[in-house]
């Protein structure tokens, strides 16, 4: 377990690994959404980006309208209307200021999971080439796809390539101060896209003692090594729902709709709820203070706790307490003197 604190502040975290024209992905698939680190990362003017997002709603779109954003990879984005409604997606592919690839979920999470087992490519349903997504490209062309022969049985297999973004930004209920992240819930492609990306960024409900997370072990999706930076943010994923600690927001998510149907709606929402709120603390405070704290109190979830599962074990290390291994009752020393006079011990 590392023994160095990686808590800082969504401004240091994103001022120190997220940069421009980075490959950047959102970690988080629909649920519990990293609201407040997209919202720091428009604050910041960050440009230049390609996005990975495997369903994106507000924040793909603020992302997008703050001018982020040069190209998109996803299997779905709100585009509410379609070509002749109104999202900041929609506007700038109209615009030409947006590029976009199309995948399925499976061929989505294939890519995330092919980089992070190291892997450069996987293949995906045979069925993909009767698909418009294989036939239309984007900005990927040729490389969206790769038709093979399998080796084994001469059939045409699909393929596609490994993504190993720059950073990803997730969202977490828990993590401890050294960066191990806890997360239940909707799985989707949390774990992938961040443990395929090179530099990972968590926010999270409460930040815990490390006592809470080996105590329950099979939660931990990110383990401290691999992440560069923690942040505790109450309410970080709202308007957006995290299990166990609040609902989705109807009323903001409703208000979000009819500003993004509009670039001047739009502009003026993300003048009060991006650039007007420097911090998490900021929106909320004036949440409550326009909607009063009723609104908020209403969506907190109420407790339903999982039984606790038994991890004890006679002991956890093979030395005990007089630092004598437990079969041969020899100390460190003793039994590297046993090895020396046997010839098996190596410098």
């Amino acid at each position: 377990m590392e023994d160095k604190s990686k808590v800082m502040t969504a401004q240091e975290a994103i001022r120190r690994f997220v940069h421009d024209g980075d490959q950047l992905v959102l970690g988080n698939y629909t649920v519990g959404t990293c609201a407040e680190l997209v919202n720091e990362i428009v604050r910041q003017g960050r440009q230049g980006f390609t996005l990975y997002s495997q369903s994106g709603i507000f924040d793909v779109d603020i992302l997008v309208a703050g001018g982020c954003v040069d190209r998109l990879v996803t299997t779905y984005v709100l585009r509410a209307g379609g070509k002749n409604g109104g999202s900041a997606v929609e506007r700038a592919i109209q615009a030409g200021t947006l590029q976009i690839e199309d995948y399925t979920n499976y061929q989505y999470n294939a890519r995330l999971v092919a980089g992070m087992h190291g892997f450069t490519l996987l293949p995906v349903f045979e069925s993909t080439l009767a698909t418009d997504l294989f036939r239309q490209r984007g900005f990927m062309g040729d490389k969206k796809y790769a038709v093979i022969e399998c080796p084994f049985t001469g059939r045409n297999i699909v393929l596609v390539p490994a993504v190993n973004p720059d950073v990803c930004v997730v969202h977490v209920q828990r993590a401890d101060r050294f960066g191990n992240a806890q997360y239940w819930g909707a799985q989707g492609s949390v774990a992938a896209a961040a443990l395929a990306s090179k530099r990972i960024i968590v926010s999270c409900e409460e930040i815990v003692d490390e006592a809470i997370i080996r105590s329950s072990p099979h939660l931990t999706i990110l383990p401290a090594f691999r992440v560069d930076a923690v942040v505790e943010i109450p309410w970080g994923a709202s308007p957006s729902e995290v299990l166990g600690y609040y609902n989705m927001d109807m009323l903001m998510y409703g208000l979000f709709m009819a500003a993004d149907s509009t670039a001047d709606g739009l502009k003026a929402w993300m003048a009060e709820w991006v650039y007007g709120c420097p911090d998490r603390k900021a929106y909320i405070d004036r949440y409550i203070s326009k909607f009063g704290s009723r609104s908020l109190d209403a969506i907190k979830a109420k407790p339903f706790y999982s039984a606790p599962a038994n991890y004890g074990s006679a002991f956890t290390s093979r030395w005990d307490q007089d630092g004598r291994e437990r079969n041969l009752g020899v100390t460190m020393e003793e039994l590297e003197s046993i090895l020396h006079e046997r010839g098996k011990f190596y410098e």
